[in-house]
């Protein structure tokens, strides 16, 4: 049986813990061992875009310290394993942490990526009966070079319909310090993206990003919108 290490990012953490329950449901349904160290914190990520350096370096020592083992770690974010993979090459090149992060690079996995990529795993059996639409977001989509493997998973559950919107690769404008020091521009953004979705027809809004889903949850519910987001983990967890 594979283990893995299950890393929960802080907005899951802090504001959708049963997205992270569910998250432990979907591996183990697809036969993994999850092993959760209860003393991790943050990757660092929101520290370095809002230019704290430093701060985002001790964050990242102290994520390679609690994930140092040779499992692979799984995470229902693509924004954060982009952070790790993109710029902890930045903040630890030719460092104590060198080797470290080399190793670590190669063994952190966005959840949709490991579960069609490396355990060859589609179907849970999930049933959700709504129609959808997927939000790429662009960590995913950019950063990881992901998106297929998103419609792969929804496209073996059970009474859901898939329809794409216009301008699916299009930002929602929801990384969080742009979305503070440019709020005018990320809600117009944020606009965007929802009426995009909604012109399809779609119940829901899908994502493997819930920093994206967020910034749009707020303006949906901002303007009473008759509209859902929730994350691809939930939905998958419907069958397990």
């Amino acid at each position: 049986m594979t283990t893995i290490d299950l890393f929960v990012p802080c907005a899951i953490d802090q504001f959708y813990p049963q997205t992270a329950f569910n998250t432990v449901k979907v591996l183990e349904k697809a036969g993994v061992e999850v092993s959760y160290n209860a003393d991790q914190t943050c990757c660092g990520r929101f520290a370095f875009n809002a230019g704290f350096v430093e701060e985002s370096k001790s964050m990242g020592e102290k994520f390679l310290s609690d994930f140092c083992h040779d499992h692979p770690v799984v995470a229902p974010s693509a924004a954060c394993v982009a952070f790790i993979k993109r710029r902890y090459s930045e903040l630890f090149f030719n460092t104590a942490n060198h080797l470290n992060f080399k190793r670590l690079e190669k063994n952190v996995y966005e959840l949709t990526d490991f579960l069609v990529n490396v355990l060859h795993y589609d179907d849970f059996g999930a049933e959700f009966p709504h129609k959808v639409t997927f939000h790429d977001s662009c960590n995913a989509l950019r950063g990881l070079g992901l998106g297929k493997e998103a419609r792969q998973l929804l496209s073996k559950v059970k009474g859901l319909e898939l329809v794409e919107m216009k301008q699916t690769d299009v930002c929602c404008g929801g990384e969080f310090t742009f979305a503070l020091n440019n709020e005018k521009v990320a809600v117009d953004m944020a606009a965007r993206k929802v009426r995009n979705a909604m012109n399809t027809g779609a119940e829901y809004i899908v994502s493997t990003d819930m920093s994206c889903l967020m910034h749009q949850r707020s303006y949906i519910e901002a303007n009473g919108l008759p509209i859902k987001v929730i994350h691809i983990a939930d939905i998958l967890a419907t069958g397990c």
